[in-house]
């Protein structure tokens, strides 16, 4: 069944929020702070946590993966994450966290049909993502199925949502986008201002030097706004990763996927209303594109 990129599009931005569930919940804090990582930002759990289905891999290797994080980041926060707890231990910290933070924010959705419904079709989708050259969805995939809706639906947004990044990377790598250079286009389109954009933590050389990089191929000014080439370069871009992130939703007709959509509304209204989720994003969320 094919689908068009709009309806791609809008499921991959409801299901992003179950997924960024982990890397925001108190309680998936809690957990990691158990295992002896710190917790005073984000990043030493958000590693952990997103790597570990990968295996105890090393700083090269996540930082090939996550492609648009500095190196230096990637190395601080990987190189000994496997020395603070086993990949083990932090899948099931993981899937515990998951499991207390949507139980308290389902609220009374939590255990609906509804809530089963939605995972099931998910579940439907994620099964059917076919993950060659898609490592992070195949890492993902190859984990056991929880039989519980609530994280039956996280583990199918996972799965979709990582699916979709490995194709986004072939996507900017198929238009000579680099890691950082990702960044300051998504910036200079609008995605979100580019103080968002630090917390990848690139030195403000670097970001200066892909910001000259894109503008002598003409896709940003020298104060960094994007010009009408760049922008088409950037939709170029989104349309591609759309494209690449289709295939598992063909497992769906079209009354199913307009059925998820209209399922995943009000699970993900409560996790947004909850103010979990930073307001804004490098992800772009929420941005549409002309892909006429």
């Amino acid at each position: 069944m094919t689908h068009g990129l709009g309806t791609i599009r809008q499921l991959w931005q409801l299901l992003e929020p179950v997924h960024a569930t982990l890397y925001y919940a108190p309680e998936a804090f809690e957990q990691a702070a158990a295992l002896g990582y710190a917790t005073d930002e984000r990043w030493p759990s958000y590693f952990a946590y997103r790597a570990a289905p990968l295996g105890p891999v090393g700083p090269h290797v996540v930082n090939a993966l996550f492609y648009s994080l500095s190196p230096r980041m990637v190395e601080r926060h990987t190189a000994t994450a496997w020395r603070t707890a086993s990949v083990e231990r932090v899948l099931e910290a993981r899937s515990a966290g998951v499991d207390r933070a949507l139980r308290k924010l389902l609220g009374d959705r939590f255990g609906s049909p509804d809530l089963r419904e939605a995972a099931e079709l998910a579940r439907r989708a994620a099964e059917s993502a076919d993950t060659a050259g898609r490592p992070m969805a195949a890492a993902n995939a190859a984990l056991p199925w929880p039989e519980e809706p609530h994280l039956m639906l996280w583990q199918a947004a996972t799965i979709l949502r990582e699916h979709r990044g490995d194709g986004h990377v072939v996507a900017l790598q198929a238009h000579d986008i680099g890691p950082t250079e990702a960044l300051v286009s998504h910036a200079a389109a609008g995605a979100a201002p580019e103080e968002v954009f630090s917390s990848r933590q690139w030195t403000d050389e670097e970001w200066g030097a892909a910001r000259e990089r894109l503008a002598r191929r003409g896709l940003v000014e020298a104060d960094g706004r994007i010009t009408e080439g760049g922008m088409r370069v950037r939709t170029s871009i989104e349309k591609l990763t759309d494209e690449l992130a289709a295939a598992p939703w063909r497992a769906l007709t079209v009354a199913e996927t307009a059925r998820l959509a209209e399922l995943l509304v009000p699970p993900v209204l409560d996790i947004v209303g909850a103010g979990l989720l930073p307001t804004q994003s490098t992800l772009g969320i929420g941005m549409t594109y002309d892909y006429t």
